[in-house]
C-alpha cells in the first residue's frame, strides 16, 4: 500500500487548488494513504476533501525558519513510513521537513533552486501550464509525463449534520434566499471592489427579498464596515465564524459575488453559482473553478498587474466596474 505525504500550500485558494492532485494520486495507486502537512488554518478544508486521510499541522509561522522544530517534527513523520512526499509551496524552507524526514521520493518544482533537498524535481514550462492547479497535478505524473487533462475541479464535501450546526449557532434562517459577500482579499487592496459598490449590489438585492450575507475574517473588518455604512441591513459574518462555519454558511447561498481570493475558491468548490470579480488579477491564472461561475472584469490594458496596490493610483480596473455590471451576472446565475 503506497503512502505520500503532501507539503501542502498556506493559502486557501492554493490549499483548494492542490485537491485535483490528490484525486489523481488515487487514480493511480488504488489504496494510498494520502497525509497532509498544512498550516493549521486549513485544517477545516482538508477535512472536506474525501481524497485526505490525516492532516498534521506545521508549527511555522510565515517565513519563520525554525529548525529545532523542523527537524522534530521529520523525526515524527519518518516514523509513518511515507514512500514519498510532494512539496507544492516553492520554498526552500518547505522542503527541509522533508529532507530530514528521509522520505525516499522527494518531489517539486525546482523553485527557489532546491537542487539536493528534492531529487524527484520538475522544471517548470509556464507556458505548457498557465495555470495554478495544472502546476499542481502535474507532480502527480511520473517525471517528463503530460498532466492529464482535462484537469477536474475541486470538491469540498459538507457534511448536514455540521451544516445545521452552523446555521443555528449563527441564528441563521435558511428558508429565506440568502447571497453571499465576500468583499476582501488578502493579497491587498488592488483585489478588492470597492464597499461602496459592494453596498449598492447590496441593497438591490435585499429590495428583491434576498438576505445579504458577508463572510470574511477580521482583516477585512475595514472593507466590510464600509459596506455595512451603506447597506446596514446586511447580515455581517465577517471576522465572525470559524472558516469551517464560514464553508457551512457559503453552502447556503444562492449565489456568490466574490473578489479573486479564497473564497472565491470555497464558493467554487462547494459548486455554488458565483460571479468572479477580477481586477489586478488574472483568471487565466487562478480562474473560478466552476462550471458555474461567472468572471467580471473591465480588462483594461494596464491589467492585470498584479500589484497588491494600484501603481497607478487610480485602480480603474475595479473603481469604474459599476455594481449595476456585477447585478447583470448575479441575475444570470439566479434560478
Amino acid at each position: 500500500m503506497k503512502k505520500i505525504l503532501i507539503i501542502a500550500p498556506a493559502w486557501v485558494g492554493d490549499a483548494i487548488m492542490a485537491q485535483p492532485l490528490y484525486r489523481r494520486l488515487h487514480q493511480r495507486y488504488p489504496g494510498l494513504i494520502l497525509d497532509v502537512l498544512a498550516p493549521a488554518w486549513t485544517r477545516p478544508l482538508h477535512a472536506r476533501m474525501p481524497e485526505v486521510s490525516e492532516s498534521f499541522d506545521t508549527p511555522f509561522g510565515h517565513g519563520e525558519l525554525k529548525l529545532g522544530a523542523r527537524w522534530a517534527l521529520a523525526r515524527q513523520m519518518k516514523t509513518r513510513g511515507y514512500d514519498q512526499v510532494i512539496v507544492l509551496p516553492n520554498s526552500l524552507k518547505s522542503a527541509l521537513v522533508p529532507l530530514f524526514s528521509g522520505i525516499k521520493t522527494r518531489t517539486g518544482w525546482v523553485g527557489e533552486s532546491r537542487y539536493g533537498l528534492l531529487n524527484d524535481t520538475r522544471v517548470l514550462d509556464p507556458l505548457a501550464l498557465p495555470k495554478m492547479v495544472e502546476r499542481f497535478a502535474a507532480l502527480a505524473e511520473d517525471v517528463n509525463q503530460p498532466v492529464q487533462r482535462p484537469v477536474p475541479f475541486p470538491h469540498l464535501v459538507v457534511n448536514e449534520q455540521e451544516r445545521h450546526a452552523s446555521s443555528t449557532k449563527l441564528g441563521f434562517d435558511s428558508h429565506k434566499p440568502m447571497i453571499a459577500l465576500c468583499p476582501g482579499a488578502e493579497y491587498g487592496p488592488a483585489k478588492r471592489w470597492p464597499g461602496s459598490h459592494m453596498a449598492a449590489l447590496a441593497k438591490t438585492l435585499i429590495e428583491r427579498g434576498f438576505q445579504i450575507c458577508i463572510f470574511g475574517s477580521n482583516k477585512d473588518r475595514e472593507i466590510a464596515d464600509e459596506i455595512l455604512a451603506g447597506a446596514p441591513e446586511v447580515i455581517d459574518y465577517c471576522g465572525k465564524t470559524s472558516l469551517a462555519e464560514a464553508i457551512d454558511m457559503m453552502s447556503f447561498a444562492q449565489v456568490v459575488v466574490s473578489n479573486d481570493s479564497g473564497l472565491m475558491h470555497v464558493a467554487a468548490a462547494l459548486e455554488r453559482p458565483l460571479v468572479a470579480i477580477y481586477g489586478s488579477s488574472s483568471p487565466e491564472f487562478t480562474p473560478p473553478l466552476s462550471r458555474n461561475a461567472t468572471i467580471v472584469t473591465l480588462d483594461l490594458e494596464c491589467s492585470p498587474c498584479f500589484a497588491r496596490v494600484c501603481p497607478l493610483k487610480h485602480m480603474n480596473c475595479l473603481n469604474q466596474l459599476e455594481s449595476s455590471r456585477v447585478l447583470t451576472a448575479v441575475d444570470s446565475l439566479l434560478p
